[in-house]
């Protein structure tokens, strides 16, 4: 062969090497795209209004990071002085921080770290398929993107969230069975009948198929392009998402854990202020709280949005598990500070509930999450909540507050909203 030749077959090589890399990196672009929710499309008219430029918030200078005040639960199990003292502390950081975080919880870092799988699961479908009103087989309006109701930069959210009500977690179980019958058929008896031990490999993981006998077991490295082909192709009936399964029972083992945490700790921080021992246990149910998983996507405009925007909780408590990415701040004092995540805590907050409860005693102080440009966020939420018909009467007199249900509550909220894109809160009840 001639140096021409050789040349030219080498500078062949080379380009068909780049030319399948840059399939290959377009199609992971396509596939990050695919699962974006269109934040820009939603809020461009807003970003585009140069009236809006001097309500520009301030999310990017330089905030003094804090760790919250640390709470060691294995204390209640001591002695009578250091279970009090354990329980005076957590008190004392719902008075002045309105935040604790918790260590030795009970909740194992193993379940934390399925949840947390189970998160990327549900956030890498398709956006058309997440916004399904049906997706997962969960109510209408689980799954939630920014901010439909913003009215200016102030408002604007730049992440996406699945809201579970407990009692919701079995209806996912019940589409998955239906998914997981509907891929096996398909594989078994339509598209891939002679091939077992099939695993198609997806830019996360490696989806395993169940095995045909009698039949020589064949690996496919990678099925891309066959994705490509029938994956959006519904005439074939296959979508290879089908069998990347969802685990409801990872989610419903955490939301059991987090319930029993929520009521303990709730439980604690009534013995400060001579609240009966039995109320949460009355007015709280599983069935009335929820969990709410969070991804917060790279922002390429950090300076303009928030990850969430300012808010306070509309529950008794909160029970956040976090990554250690960071961008949770909470206001103290008059100033945002960033809160300093810690790998072996959970965070807990206190929700507009319990301070009213409390008559101002405990606060539900006003946080948001910061948008990110390099690094997606992952957290989750779990909100306990009491259920619609009860009402939250202060502890004590004079009360601050005048007596609501649930139901009036997150009427009163839905209202504000709707007008103004924010929630109001505690503020309107009170006296």
């Amino acid at each position: 062969m001639s140096l021409h030749c050789q040349k030219s077959a080498k500078g062949d090589k080379m380009n068909t090497h780049k030319f399948k890399a840059d399939i290959h990196q377009d199609r992971e672009d396509s596939e990050a795209m695919a699962i974006e929710p269109p934040f820009f499309e939603k809020y461009k008219a807003i970003l585009q209004s140069s009236a809006n430029e001097k309500e520009k918030p301030s999310t990017v200078e330089g905030f003094e990071e804090l760790e919250l005040p640390l709470i060691d639960l294995s204390h209640l199990n001591l002695g009578p002085l250091e279970r009090q003292e354990c329980i005076e502390k957590m008190g004392q950081a719902a008075i002045e921080w309105g935040f604790f975080q918790i260590v030795n919880h009970a909740v194992p870092d193993e379940l934390l770290n399925r949840l947390k799988q189970e998160q990327i699961k549900v956030f890498q479908q398709p956006f058309d398929k997440k916004s399904e009103n049906n997706f997962l087989n969960l109510s209408v309006q689980s799954y939630r993107w920014g901010n439909p109701l913003a009215t200016s930069l102030r408002n604007l959210s730049w992440s996406e969230a699945l809201h579970i009500s407990l009692k919701d977690i079995s209806k996912m179980d019940e589409y998955n069975k239906l998914r997981y019958f509907f891929s096996l058929y398909y594989l078994y008896y339509i598209i891939f009948p002679t091939i077992v031990g099939l695993h198609y490999q997806m830019p996360s993981a490696m989806a395993p198929c169940c095995c045909l006998r009698h039949l020589i077991s064949v690996t496919v490295a990678c099925l891309t392009q066959c994705a490509f082909e029938f994956a959006s192709d519904r005439q074939h009936g296959l979508n290879f998402n089908l069998i990347r399964q969802h685990d409801p029972s990872t989610i419903e083992e955490y939301a059991e854990k987090a319930n029993f945490l929520a009521q303990r700790l709730a439980e604690y921080l009534a013995q400060n202020l001579g609240i009966k021992a039995n109320y949460f246990q009355e007015n709280c149910s599983p069935s009335s709280s929820s969990l709410r998983m969070n991804r917060y996507p790279p922002c390429p405009c950090p300076s303009m949005m928030f990850g969430i925007i300012p808010h306070t909780d509309t529950d008794f408590l909160t029970i956040v598990s976090q990554d250690q990415v960071g961008g949770l701040q909470l206001k103290r004092n008059g100033r945002w500070v960033s809160v300093k995540p810690n790998p072996k805590a959970l965070v807990v907050n206190i929700g507009d509930f319990y301070q009213a409860l409390s008559n101002g005693v405990y606060k539900s102080i006003t946080h948001r999450v910061i948008a990110n440009q390099e690094t997606e966020r992952y957290s989750a939420a779990y909100f306990y909540c009491p259920t619609y018909e009860t009402v939250i009467e202060s502890c004590s007199k004079p009360s601050l507050y005048k007596k609501f249900s649930f139901k009036e509550y997150r009427e009163q909220i839905q209202k504000d909203v709707k007008a103004t894109g924010d929630k109001v809160g505690l503020s309107r009840f009170l006296l």
